[in-house]
């Protein structure tokens, strides 16, 4: 690592530290004093939208009057490990998303974590972790919160939307509730996987979208209605984000459609 990219990582990431420690602690102290924890919801959202500020991130986001009342699941791409940072500072509602376990472990950020309800998962390959971590989705859901999913299953390194798995729609179909399509487009030319800065202080545009709530069909065996709302819901996606400059990968045939059927647990690492 070189000089300048010491600084840079140094100029971002020690006054993000100390943001976090300072919003944790509000978190931690007046979460557990205040209705429906809302002290930690107001702490979350206050951390991302001043995070992105002194991360040199500037947040375009539109559509948010397609949000509906009540319980949801938000389905968004995935381009960076800021994509939180970015959906934490826009979208409405008290949602929950889910994160490794082992971030629960982290001083500030991942005991605000654990006591806002964020469900953990273990990122382990296998038809029994898929099944626990949908169970997890669904419970959250009967709960009457908002769950935010990537569907992608992991971050795109280029930026390009790619097929989607089907845990985070089983969530859906089996609590039956609708799917909040969003797509942004931005935070893979800030932070690339390996990278320790976000840039050169530039500030830079991230778009975010949301589009019209999709609703899960009411009739059919439940493979199937998984599969058409996935598919349904990667149409949206796709549209969203060409919407606003990104680009979609090439439809991978029956690659999806063989989807084992519980596959598809989305995690997500919380910046820091």
């Amino acid at each position: 690592m070189d000089l300048k990219s010491a600084w840079l990582a140094t100029r971002q990431w020690v006054p993000f530290s100390l943001r976090t420690m300072a919003y944790g602690t509000v978190s931690l102290t007046l979460g557990p004093l205040t209705p429906q924890r809302s002290a930690s919801l107001w702490a979350m959202r206050r951390w991302c939208q001043a995070s992105a500020r002194g991360l040199d991130i500037e947040i375009q986001a539109s559509g948010l009057e397609n949000v509906p009342p009540g319980v949801f699941v938000y389905s968004s791409n995935h381009q960076s490990v800021l994509d939180i940072l970015v959906l934490g500072a826009v979208l409405p509602g008290d949602f929950k998303w889910a994160a490794k376990r082992s971030l629960m472990k982290i001083p500030f950020l991942g005991w605000h974590l654990k006591l806002a309800g964020h469900v953990p998962v273990d990122r382990t390959v296998g038809s029994r972790a898929a099944v626990e971590a949908i169970a997890r989705f669904e419970q959250v859901l009967r709960n009457g919160k908002p769950l935010l999913v990537f569907p992608e299953g992991t971050r795109s390194e280029d930026g390009v939307l790619r097929q989607f798995k089907n845990g985070g729609f089983y969530a859906a179909v089996r609590a039956g509730v609708p799917v909040v399509p969003v797509a942004l487009d931005g935070t893979h030319l800030l932070m690339k996987k390996g990278a320790i800065d976000t840039g050169d202080g530039t500030m830079r545009v991230v778009r975010v979208r949301v589009g019209a709530p999709i609703a899960v069909r009411p009739d059919g065996r439940e493979g199937a209605r998984v599969n058409d709302l996935r598919d349904r819901t990667h149409a949206a996606v796709s549209e969203l984000l060409r919407s606003i400059g990104g680009r979609v990968e090439a439809p991978a045939g029956a690659a999806a459609a063989s989807e084992p059927p519980a596959g598809g647990v989305q995690t997500e690492q919380a910046p820091g």
